[in-house]
């Protein structure tokens, strides 16, 4: 998962938090599922965490300014097309649906290269659990 989806997912779960009482309906036993609810938050909480915290790790390797943005959602990816010195103007395809995927791949490709890694390390963003494994290893690698 990259850290504009985790943000993204973090940003959803929030709305729906919000949203709930609106539409909450009383359901028997429906508290038993605020357990499950809770382990969700936790878990995209943490990867959105490790998220931001590798690619403030891998700015600072870089030298890239700001570092900072790793931590607010739509500046990741300013920060990230920064890393990979591809031209800001790449946001506008970033935030398409169904193209951010490909612009995904092309920008990590490019955050390998300044990580001095094989450019083919951004294309394991898209095998589900290795998408976990590359920021953090483009960011603590050696």
């Amino acid at each position: 998962m990259s850290p504009r989806r985790a943000a993204l997912a973090i940003l959803a779960c929030l709305v729906l938090m919000t949203a709930t009482p609106a539409f909450a309906q009383e359901v028997p036993g429906g508290e038993a599922l605020e357990p499950l609810y809770i382990a969700i938050m936790v878990i995209v909480g943490l990867v959105y965490l490790y998220f931001a915290l590798a690619l403030q790790v891998i700015a600072r390797k870089t030298g890239a300014e700001h570092g900072w943005w790793a931590w607010i959602p739509i500046l990741q990816i300013l920060l990230s097309l920064k890393v990979a010195r591809k031209p800001t103007w790449w946001i506008i395809p970033c935030l398409v649906p169904y193209l951010n995927f490909v612009m995904l791949i092309l920008v990590w490709m490019g955050i390998a290269e300044a990580r001095k890694k094989p450019s083919w390390w951004g294309i394991l963003l898209i095998v589900p659990v290795l998408n976990l494994v590359v920021p953090g290893y483009l960011a603590w690698a050696d």
